[in-house]
């Protein structure tokens, strides 16, 4: 099950902070396992390579937070 694992990042949107290993949390739009992509936060490895835990969102999960942190 573990070799059928894919993503892509199709868009990188912003870096949102950088620790001293030079990994950065960073939002992108990423497709994975070759479905339409998705708003996306994690950190990543300089190299792309590497990925910690992070959190993906729907164009409406995403437009929601917006609106909290808006608010």
């Amino acid at each position: 099950m573990a070799d059928d694992f894919s993503f892509e990042i199709i868009e990188k949107l912003g870096i949102l902070s950088e620790n001293k290993t030079g990994w950065t949390m960073e939002l992108n739009t990423v497709s994975w396992g070759g479905r339409p992509p998705k708003y996306d936060i994690r950190s990543w490895s300089p190299d792309h390579q590497k990925m910690g835990k992070g959190v993906t969102l729907t164009d409406e999960e995403l437009n929601a937070l917006k609106k909290l942190l808006q608010d």
